[in-house]
């Protein structure tokens, strides 16, 4: 075990270690020093050196996600890297609801930027980048599809019912409590078939990656799941010590992208205000940051022709990110009576529901192609044209 941990725990892994707690911890000393309005020169080298660290602990999020990945496969790899990241953004997220001031729409504001951004700018470029590079790519359309189902379901009860049945975009109380259950109960049965009787349904389809032989068809789809099941239980059991203390590593290096990141909003604010540029641009910023290390490993899954993994990282990412964030911060209004307004902008509306669309003819196809990535690039430039309109 010790040999297994030296060679995991090595000189590099722990400078990034250090980078990261140690900005993080530069930061709270800091305190009023980096306080708005902060002097020019100061906020763009403090912006700078918070960027560098962020980029420097990605990439060893992406080091260790990978090995944790290719040690227990799909979807199982890529589902500890959207959970570990969605956790700490949602942990974040219930601390601000509950500390002071008023929040009302922060969870509203985060989800629909990381929805955004995953679906149209990470889901876009990945499809270039494969599409480009590979030419047309098969998935796994049975996967895509169980994605995308929730994630339809769970974004009309996040964004678009609470205009229609609440209050000043807020749900009333006796609504709050079944959509709670709901979408708790329609997420945890999702994970539970995802890594059980289903898990088949999120393995790489594409002859180019895989042996004719290991792709099952879908009548058998329960035997392979039977299969994948005792056979991560044996690779757990085997590799177990590998296992934790990457998953450890990779959960210690993220956490200070996320603090990271939501420390130098109040600087990114400033600046941006400096420059008079809308104020929800800060929260894609932001919302890009926290996601850097999975937009690192969906590219990289593309360059490699896996395009089933780009879908397990992104649209999992999204169904993790509203099926815990809704609950929780519905959850913390109930607790603390305070009004948690969810309903967003017609505008916003519209494109949510066109990059929706577009996600279900763009995957309802056998294979996909370049020019679907550029279809959803061009759904998230548009959107970054609203931010300013």
């Amino acid at each position: 075990m010790t040999a297994a941990v030296r060679s995991i725990l090595t000189p590099t892994a722990i400078i990034r270690l250090v980078l990261g707690w140690g900005a993080f911890a530069a930061l709270l000393l800091a305190g009023s020093l980096l306080a708005p309005p902060v002097a020019g020169p100061l906020l763009v080298t403090a912006l700078i050196a918070i960027v560098g660290v962020i980029l420097i602990c990605a990439f060893g999020v992406v080091h260790e996600a990978e090995h944790l990945a290719r040690r227990l496969g799909d979807p199982y790899g890529s589902l500890v890297l959207t959970l570990s990241i969605v956790l700490i953004e949602v942990v974040l997220i219930a601390a601000v609801l509950l500390g002071p001031g008023e929040h009302a729409t922060i969870a509203r504001d985060s989800v629909m930027a990381v929805s955004m951004i995953i679906l149209g700018a990470v889901i876009g470029l990945c499809l270039l980048v494969a599409g480009l590079r590979h030419g047309s790519l098969a998935h796994n359309r049975m996967g895509v599809s169980t994605y995308l189902s929730l994630i339809i379901v769970l974004a009309a009860l996040a964004f678009a019912l609470p205009a229609l049945i609440g209050t000043n975009g807020s749900y009333q109380t006796w609504q709050e409590i079944p959509i709670i259950v709901l979408t708790i109960g329609i997420y945890a049965f999702f994970l539970y078939r995802q890594m059980g009787a289903q898990a088949a349904d999120f393995h790489e389809v594409d002859p180019r990656l895989t042996k004719p032989a290991e792709v099952a068809p879908e009548s058998a789809s329960t035997t392979v799941a039977t299969t994948q099941k005792q056979g991560i239980v044996a690779i757990i059991s085997a590799h177990r010590a590998e296992i934790i203390v990457r998953l450890a590593l990779l959960i210690t290096t993220v956490t200070p992208i996320v603090l990271l990141s939501h420390d130098m909003a109040s600087l990114l604010d400033d600046g941006l205000g400096r420059l008079g540029a809308p104020v929800a641009l800060s929260g894609v910023v932001i919302a890009l940051i926290v996601f850097l290390p999975e937009t690192i490993t969906s590219i990289r899954a593309a360059w490699q022709g896996e395009i089933q993994r780009v879908s397990n990282l992104c649209h999992g990412a999204q169904v993790s990110t509203v099926g815990l964030t809704i609950p929780t911060v519905l959850l913390i209004g109930l607790l603390t009576d305070q009004p948690i307004v969810l309903a967003e902008s017609p505008a916003n509306l519209l494109l949510l529901a066109v990059t929706l669309l577009l996600s279900v003819t763009t995957f309802a196809a056998k294979k996909v192609t370049a020019v679907h990535g550029a279809a959803h690039l061009v759904v998230f430039a548009i959107f970054g044209i609203t931010l300013f309109s």
